[in-house]
């Protein structure tokens, strides 16, 4: 009878400890889930502001290696990501194709202008740091102008500010839900074992003796639940990549890690937490608290 007794209870508490960690894992995969909404949305954020274009429209009759002795003291700009030169040339050829005739051939001569196509860092790609940039590049007597748009710059700027403080606010939100879910969980599974802490506490172990069990098992359960939530956000980028496949120029699997590292450490610093407190409770209570 004892033995059949011994074993419900163990089948029982491994039954909670399960239950425990799927709770925890799913809770953690929303966590690592708005991780990686965060991280794609800042990769995106960059990749728009990187793809703004400044042209900047050399004067007619400069010699091209002047113009790519220019290009290459843009490079040099610590604002500067990239540029690319296009000459008249290639100007028209583009021009050609997009207007489907060839206007060259019609008007006898070509009227575009040399250019340098830059692209600028994501941290300096608004009006300011683009207003400084351009009135170094006027003082360059090879340029004749600079164009870009001002309102298109401004709009992207105000557009991912907002997208990204609503972003901010609502992980908060969802990381307050989180911590109190897990709490919840882990309460729920102590609560259970109220009966054997008062019976350890009133044999003489000492508090320390006897949360030093359920600390163990509480931080092994934080990190299992945070490697099985990893496991799914892996088989959710497969598959999301897999259906978008434009998505794969914002990955970032050092960013990635970075997200996984910290769904695993707030599995464990949660649960940890959760259960130091869970179990302080207990020992704090009369034994006729137990049956409330």
């Amino acid at each position: 009878m004892e033995e059949f007794e011994g074993s419900a209870s163990s089948k029982k508490t491994k039954t909670i400890y399960i239950s425990t960690v799927i709770s925890i894992a799913l809770v953690l995969l929303m966590i690592g889930l708005l991780g990686l909404i965060l991280v794609h949305a800042k990769n995106l954020s960059n990749y728009v502001k990187e793809n703004i274009v400044l042209n900047i429209i050399v004067n007619d009759g400069a010699k091209e290696v002047d113009v790519l002795a220019l290009k290459k003291q843009i490079d040099s700009n610590p604002y500067v990501l990239k540029t690319q030169y296009v000459s008249k040339e290639l100007a028209a050829r583009n021009l050609t194709k997009d207007l489907g005739e060839d206007f060259v051939e019609f008007l006898g001569y070509n009227p575009l202008l040399s250019s340098i196509d830059v692209y600028m860092k994501a941290d300096y790609a608004n009006n300011d740091s683009i207003n400084a940039f351009t009135k170094q590049l006027n003082k360059n007597p090879l340029i004749k102008e600079v164009i870009y748009q001002k309102s298109l710059i401004d709009m992207v700027n105000q557009n991912i500010r907002g997208i990204g403080l609503i972003i901010l606010a609502f992980a908060g939100i969802l990381l307050i839900i989180a911590i109190a879910l897990i709490n919840n969980t882990i309460r729920l599974a102590i609560y259970s074992q109220r009966f054997l802490i008062k019976s350890m506490q009133l044999v003489g172990a000492t508090k320390n003796f006897i949360r030093k069990p359920f600390m163990t098992y509480g931080i092994l359960h934080g990190f299992i639940a945070g490697l099985i939530a990893i496991i799914l956000l892996v088989g959710i980028l497969y598959l999301a990549q897999k259906q978008v496949p434009e998505m794969i120029i914002l990955r970032s699997w050092f960013e990635f890690a970075i997200v996984f590292a910290g769904v695993i450490g707030i599995g464990i610093l949660i649960s940890g937490l959760s259960t130091y407190f869970a179990v302080s409770k207990f020992l704090r209570l009369k034994i006729y608290d137990l049956y409330r």
